[in-house]
């Protein structure tokens, strides 16, 4: 009966001091960081991917010597099911457990896009194209899925906001322009609230087609209010607003670089502000929200015309008169260094 017991016992500590050593072997499998090169190694899950797959793929880079066990302790705590999509960055010294809690974070690479002030959608959608890591679903700015997004308007020519987008690896150029639309609305619905009364506008789209008028005749941004005034005065006396930027953009491809006179007298162009009253149908680019303030914001004053003179800035003349000696100044005699941004007013 001693023997039975002595034997039982000796068995229980072999088994203990078996499982201990276990233990600490697969602890220390555990703990040991993953073979990760000094460079680092970019790990791209996709949308739906398994645990086992993403193990699979690391074990096969020869960065994860034991994949059962990941595995297996992420059955265990139940963070198979919890890992995110994107591209992760693993750097040395990473762990299996410390892996899994960014797998399950979703601490993945971010990219970034910008979209500058003033550019049209077409460019907008250049630039997403350009992008190696979002997927291209759109055709151009007349794309169905794009008219959907901008519903009930019915072009889509200045509705999405210029600004820097954060996005992931296998994300959509679509995806993009939803949130860029939606800050655009969200933007504009807020300065149409706290507008200046007596605006010649009946909705905040119309206002939007002023700032985009804007946003390409301002070369200084101190100047917005400025040229807006000229405009909202134009408009309120019923002038035309005779700009180039808005017959450049009907224009569109036919556009070389060199605006003509024939160009200005083309009634067939309804963009073309020169023959047509009122503001044009459409915005013509992207406006920030600097150019829609100002647009709902004008500067007071009387000057009815404007010049560029040069240096990026403009002559600002409330009559006929004193505009021509400025366009007879700064227009006919140039000087070397002469810069401008898009015409203004003649």
């Amino acid at each position: 009966m001693m023997r039975k017991l002595l034997v039982s016992t000796l068995l229980l500590v072999m088994l203990a001091v078996l499982g201990g050593v276990i233990f600490r072997e697969l602890r220390q499998r555990w703990d040991a960081p993953l073979l990760i090169p000094e460079e680092g190694f970019v790990l791209t899950i996709v949308q739906g991917e398994s645990l086992r797959s993403v193990a699979d793929t690391l074990h096969k880079a020869g960065i994860l010597v034991h994949p059962r066990l990941l595995i297996l302790y992420s059955r265990w705590t139940g963070m198979d099911q919890a890992i995110k999509r994107g591209e992760y960055l693993l750097l040395p010294e990473l762990n299996a457990e410390a892996l899994l809690r960014r797998l399950n974070d979703g601490d993945v690479i971010h990219y970034q896009v910008t979209f500058p002030e003033g550019i049209t959608l077409a460019k907008a959608l250049d630039i997403l194209s350009q992008q190696a890591a979002l997927e291209t679903v759109l055709s151009g700015p007349s794309d169905s899925q794009i008219m959907t997004l901008i519903k009930p308007y019915s072009h889509s020519e200045g509705l999405f906001f210029p600004d820097s987008y954060r996005y992931l690896r296998g994300d959509t150029d679509l995806s993009v322009l939803q949130r860029a639309h939606s800050a655009l609305i969200d933007v504009l619905q807020t300065e149409w609230i706290a507008r200046a009364p007596g605006l010649p506008y009946e909705t905040p789209y119309e206002a939007l087609i002023m700032a985009s008028i804007i946003e390409r005749e301002t070369g200084l941004a101190e100047e917005r209010e400025q040229i807006s005034g000229v405009f909202v005065r134009r408009l309120q006396q019923r002038m035309l607003l005779q700009t180039d930027p808005t017959v450049i953009y009907g224009m569109g491809a036919e556009f070389d670089g060199n605006l003509r006179r024939t160009d200005l007298k083309d009634g067939s162009n309804i963009y073309n502000t020169y023959r047509h009253s009122g503001l044009p149908p459409t915005p013509i680019a992207l406006s920030g929200r600097a150019a829609i303030h100002a647009a709902l914001n004008p500067e007071a004053g009387s000057a009815l015309y404007f010049v560029a003179r040069g240096d990026g800035g403009h002559v600002f003349s409330a009559t006929l008169a004193a505009h021509n000696r400025a366009v007879g100044e700064f227009q006919l005699r140039r000087r070397k260094n002469y810069t401008s941004s898009p015409q203004g007013l003649r």
